[in-house]
């Protein structure tokens, strides 16, 4: 069934029918209306039972200050009779779960996957119902990137071994062992030690970058800092793509890691050439895959986040926004139900920091330039842009807050800051409208073309789809659009 034909039977109608697969340790098979599937069927002869009564609805987000949001829902289930009342005594929590929609009278595979996650619990909110709650497989992401101790007897034999992704300036290495200086910046092998530094002051060393360790020529006078191009599982790479493919694939609970059948790769590699500034984490504490994913991402103001199909984009807040806009016009969406969501607050300048220094140094008593001093006890490198006029016409302040970002050189993050204070150095305004059942395949990031003859609307704007509230039992979906 291709996908015109998809949104056709969305928007005439028919039987609609969904389908809930629960991997619990008796797989559940739920549906809203009594299906099997056929004989000839994949898997033949499979009896969903109809206990399915509302919810299906689900909340994406692609928020505007770059935060990674998991997409959450809930199913509603029939429990009027309380013969469902033992499955509160299974084990729900982290489940896969699959939900499908098609037509009572197709067959199996017709049907269309249209959310794929993780139970988040099984509840009753009612003593009639049983409420099943959702979250997408960036759940699986929630879980810190390592935990592997040095071990052995040495003082640090407790702390985690650090780990680095891509370039990173001025990091502390862990002490592996004192008799011999030994020193470690990365759990494998890394592509390159660039310079190491006791006090600030380049140093003698003996690398050995097949297990990420040098050892020091001379005892150490002071504090003792490394710049490094990190992890280099085969070939290194410093891309905010492959490093977060690094990351989710890697690293992380071993049960919970993605594959690359869990990334949209074509996305992926669309993203990576468009974005190939270079960037760096250096992590030598607890750390969250998905925080440091985002982290990365957001350096150049995209977000990780997962489609219905259960596959990691990465996504950019951008207008005018990329690809084919769908028009929806006042016949797609319930009459009055357009409204404005949100007026986003205009900026007129934009403050980008970049180059992180991981161990910022004051009073360095050495035969260093007065200049390197001074880069030595600032994080970050900073740039600004900015626009007067608009300063002058909205009365703002041009010194505002700084953003952090991974990135490494001047001229990414200059870019950088000056797109954002293109994006938002004029009014910007999230609609939302509550659109028909053929709207349910709107997705987040999409481009959308909004027509009404209210709110300036009747000449239509063109915007980018940031959120999704879908309830596919009562086939409406609320959209909102920032334009």
């Amino acid at each position: 069934m291709t996908e015109i034909e998809f949104t056709d039977w969305l928007k005439k109608g028919g039987r609609y029918t969904l389908l809930v697969e629960v991997d619990t340790t008796v797989p559940r098979y739920l549906s809203t209306v009594a299906y099997t599937t056929l004989p000839t069927d994949s898997p033949a002869n499979r009896v969903y039972s109809p206990v399915v009564s509302g919810g299906v609805a689900f909340t994406e987000t692609l928020p505007l200050d770059d935060s990674a949001t998991l997409s959450v829902g809930d199913i509603e289930l029939n429990n009027d009779d309380g013969l469902r009342d033992s499955w509160l005594d299974d084990v729900w929590v982290n489940k896969p779960i699959r939900i499908y929609i098609g037509d009572v009278s197709w067959v199996r595979a017709d049907f269309r996957l249209i959310f794929t996650g993780i139970v988040d619990n099984i509840n009753s909110r009612a003593a009639n119902c049983l409420n099943i709650s959702l979250r997408d497989k960036l759940q699986r992401l929630n879980t810190p990137v390592s935990e592997t101790l040095l071990g052995g007897t040495t003082p640090n034999k407790d702390r985690l071994i650090p780990l680095c992704f891509g370039e990173v300036h001025n990091v502390e290495p862990l002490l592996v062992d004192p008799a011999t200086l030994k020193y470690k910046v990365h759990g494998s092998a890394i592509e390159r030690l660039i310079e190491v530094r006791d006090n600030g002051v380049p140093v003698s060393i003996n690398e050995s970058l097949i297990d990420g360790t040098f050892t020091l020529v001379a005892q150490q006078a002071g504090t003792i800092t490394c710049s490094v191009q990190g992890d280099k599982p085969t070939t290194y790479s410093n891309s905010i793509a492959d490093t977060i493919t690094r990351l989710v694939t890697g690293y992380g609970k071993v049960s919970d890691r993605l594959t690359t059948a869990d990334i949209d790769t074509a996305q992926f590699a669309a993203f990576n050439a468009a974005h190939p500034q270079p960037v760096g984490v250096y992590l030598n504490d607890r750390s969250n895959v998905i925080e440091v994913c985002q982290q990365l991402a957001s350096s150049v103001g995209a977000q990780i986040s997962m489609s219905r199909e259960g596959l990691l984009r990465l996504l950019k807040i951008t207008l005018p926004a990329t690809g084919t806009p769908l028009v929806v016009t006042p016949s797609d969406y319930v009459a009055k139900s357009l409204e404005i969501k949100e007026r986003v607050d205009v900026k007129a300048a934009i403050k980008v920091g970049y180059c992180k220094n991981y161990t910022t140094q004051t009073g360095l008593n050495t035969g260093l330039p007065a200049s390197h001093k001074d880069l030595f006890m600032q994080e970050y490198l900073s740039v600004t842009a900015k626009n007067q006029s608009v300063a002058d016409t909205y009365k703002l302040n041009t010194e505002p807050v700084q953003t952090d970002t991974l990135l490494l050189t001047e001229a990414d993050a200059t870019a950088e800051a000056n797109r954002l204070l293109t994006l938002w150095q004029q009014p910007r305004t999230v609609y939302k409208f509550v659109g028909y059942s053929h709207l349910l395949t709107v997705t987040l990031g999409q481009a959308l073309t909004l027509v009404s003859p209210r709110f300036g609307l009747s000449e239509c704007k063109t915007g980018i789809v940031v959120g999704i509230q879908s309830d596919w039992v009562s086939r409406r979906v609320t959209i909102e659009v920032l334009i």
